[in-house]
This record gives structure tokens, C-alpha cells and sequence, in this order.
């Protein structure tokens, strides 16, 4: 039950520059995409997925319309999607365990979903650029033979990945889309940028950086975003990090040094100073070992839900 592109099997022993050739359709839509300017996405009815979370919902969703992420450099994002139910599914892969990773998307899309009825899944892959160190194209590689392995028949519909993501600037790579949000409730996908990444910016990214796996952050029956109970041990050499200017913090803690995005380096120190602040979250943000739930209020902002609520 294989990868498909218009009902014909991906042959993964090419070069996925061959398979670009062999649908040009797929070179075309990329092309299309790229060519669109980034949507500021504002903070109603939007789940903000980052590193390594996932979230998936459904057209019923009364109070999220709107998943997306951004950041994205050598990560690639993806969506899969069922065209029958609309359950829709966005996350953000860096190739930490890619295989793991689309299994757990693909069952929590097909929680949603009656896959024997009338429907298929379409998956969406977006991010990666020329990079030096090639991580982009292994990461292509790995999402293609790990959706290949599926039980069921996924089509791949949109493929704007890698080489199809890159522009080139006095010899240097970048990505040409950062970001993407997908539609729950009308399934369009359009490159994106975001001002609120919340809630709990900083947590969710210490959790990433102390090495968690994909983590689902979001309940589409309850309608709650959770996030934790998080636990990790003291940040290694966190005072040496913090002390250290921008330029050793880009090299030595980015993938792709020269394509971040100007907010990089600020973003860590942040985490970083997080992580110092709290070297043992399971006594200062999680002592009752309960997550921190949010819920949409009447304005369609987050808003945390007190426990004994939940």
C-alpha cells in the first residue's frame, strides 16, 4: 500500500529529482506555492504548532480553523490530510525518528477518519533548502520511504521540498517558504509567517531542545490544547551557552547557520534562560503532574483552563 503520485507508485530507488521530472504537476504546484507572499496568520482560531509537536482536527473543530508553523530551515513541515472526513493533521520534522513520526500522524489522522469509506490521504510535504550538509534532502528522502511504508495508500500532492524550496543569494542557499497554515475547513495551504507562537513559547521549545519526540499538543474532542507534564534533568553547560555572543550561538546551534531567520538567536537565548530558570520542571511548572490546558475563549485567544476544571 504504497506512495502514490496520480495512482502510480514513487519509485524510492531514483533520485527524487527523477521523480520531479516524471510529474511535472508537482513541480508546477510548488512552483505555484513558492510564488505566493507569506499570510501574517493573527492569533484567532490558530494553533501554532512547533518542532516536533503535532496537531490534528477536523472541519468540526468550532475553535481551531487554522493549523500551522514556520521556522522551518532544514525541517521539513507536513500535512496529511483524509479528503472524507477533512481530519487534518500538520507537523514539523527535524529527522529525529522520521519513521516513528508518520506512523503516529497517520493513526491519529485515521482515528478521524473511516479509511474504508468514501476518501483517500493526501499528504502535503513543505521546507528543506540546498543546505550544505545535505540534511534536507536526507530528510526528503526519509519522509518519502517512511509514507511509502504505510498499510494504507497515501498520495503525495504536494512536494515542495528541498531543491523545489531553494533560492540561491551570492552563493548562498536559503528556503524559499519558512512557514506554512493549512485550513481545517477548507483544506487550502498557503505559506505563512506568525506573530504569536503561544501559549508557552518557551516551554514547548525547552522541551524540544532537551531531546523530546513528536508530542501531540492538542485534544479535537475536548477542543484543549495541552501541553506537558514536561520533565527534564539541569541544561548541560546552560551558563556557557547564555554567555556566548550570537554568532557561536548560530553556529553551533543551528543546522543551517546562514539560513535562520533573523529571530534565531533570540529565540534560543530565550529557551536557554528558560531552562535555567526551571532545571527541574517537574517541582516548578508541573508538581501535580497534570499538563497546562488552554482552551479558545469568546474571542478565539488561548486561555489557560484551571486543572480542577479539566
Amino acid at each position: 500500500m504504497p506512495l502514490l503520485v496520480n495512482g502510480a507508485r514513487v519509485d524510492l530507488a531514483r533520485p527524487t529529482g527523477d521523480m520531479i521530472r516524471a510529474h511535472p504537476h508537482l513541480e508546477e504546484k510548488a512552483k505555484l506555492l513558492r510564488s505566493q507572499p507569506a499570510q501574517v496568520v493573527e492569533p484567532k482560531g490558530l494553533l501554532y504548532v512547533q518542532q516536533r509537536e503535532f496537531a490534528v482536527t477536523t472541519p468540526k473543530d468550532g475553535s481551531v480553523s487554522i493549523l500551522g508553523s514556520d521556522d522551518a530551515t532544514t525541517c521539513h513541515i507536513v500535512v496529511l490530510r483524509h479528503t472524507g472526513s477533512g481530519a487534518t493533521c500538520l507537523t514539523h520534522c527535524d529527522g529525529s525518528d522520521t519513521e516513528a513520526e508518520v506512523s503516529l500522524i497517520m493513526s491519529s489522522v485515521k482515528a478521524f477518519s473511516n479509511t474504508t469509506g468514501c476518501g483517500r490521504l493526501e499528504v502535503h510535504l513543505v521546507g528543506g533548502f540546498n543546505d550544505d550538509r545535505q540534511l534536507s534532502q536526507k530528510l526528503t528522502n526519509q519522509l518519502l520511504r517512511a509514507f511509502d511504508l504505510q498499510p494504507d495508500d497515501v498520495h503525495l500532492v504536494t512536494f515542495c521540498v528541498t531543491e523545489l524550496n531553494d533560492r540561491e543569494e551570492q552563493d548562498i542557499h536559503f528556503p524559499i517558504i519558512y512557514g506554512i497554515a493549512v485550513n481545517v475547513k477548507t483544506a487550502e495551504i498557503f505559506p505563512a509567517t506568525f506573530p504569536e507562537k503561544g501559549p508557552d513559547e518557551d516551554l514547548r521549545s525547552a522541551h524540544v531542545l532537551t531531546g523530546a519526540p513528536l508530542t501531540n499538543i492538542y485534544d479535537a474532542k475536548t477542543e484543549q490544547l495541552c501541553i506537558g507534564p514536561y520533565f527534564w534533568g539541569p541544561f548541560p553547560h546552560v551558563d556557557f551557552w547564555l554567555e556566548q555572543d550570537d554568532a557561536q550561538i548560530l553556529q553551533n546551534l543551528s543546522t543551517s547557520p546562514l539560513a535562520e531567520p533573523p529571530h534565531f538567536v533570540s529565540h534560543i537565548r530565550s529557551t536557554l534562560t528558560f531552562l535555567k530558570e526551571h532545571p527541574f520542571p517537574s517541582r516548578s511548572l508541573f508538581p501535580d503532574r497534570k499538563p497546562r490546558v488552554y482552551k479558545k475563549n469568546e474571542e478565539g485567544l488561548w486561555e489557560q483552563v484551571c486543572s480542577d476544571k479539566i
